[in-house]
């Protein structure tokens, strides 16, 4: 803060203030995918799953007066949302 204060007094930029900006980044290669993260994000997808399937059935069972889709929308949109940025990923 003290530095950014000496800055403001001197209407000077210094040598480090221009450095300190990237110029370029350039990417070599793109990289590949992980079979043991898609095998970790597929056996989530199956928990996933299988807990629907029990929350459905525990909703029915036991006559909660609340849909089920309040515990499985969020967990589905969360899981798609997580999934899709590791697919997308570049």
């Amino acid at each position: 803060m003290l530095a950014d204060f000496v800055r403001l007094i001197n209407r000077r930029p210094s040598g480090d203030y221009e450095r300190g900006f990237v110029r370029g980044v350039s990417v070599s290669r793109k990289v590949p995918r992980n079979l043991r993260v898609e095998r970790v994000i597929a056996a989530c997808w199956a928990v996933i799953a299988l807990k629907s399937v029990i929350v459905v059935w525990l909703f029915a069972r036991y006559h909660v007066p609340v849909s089920p889709l309040w515990v499985i929308a969020p967990t589905v949109a969360f899981a798609a949302l997580c999934t899709l940025v590791y697919l997308l990923r570049d």
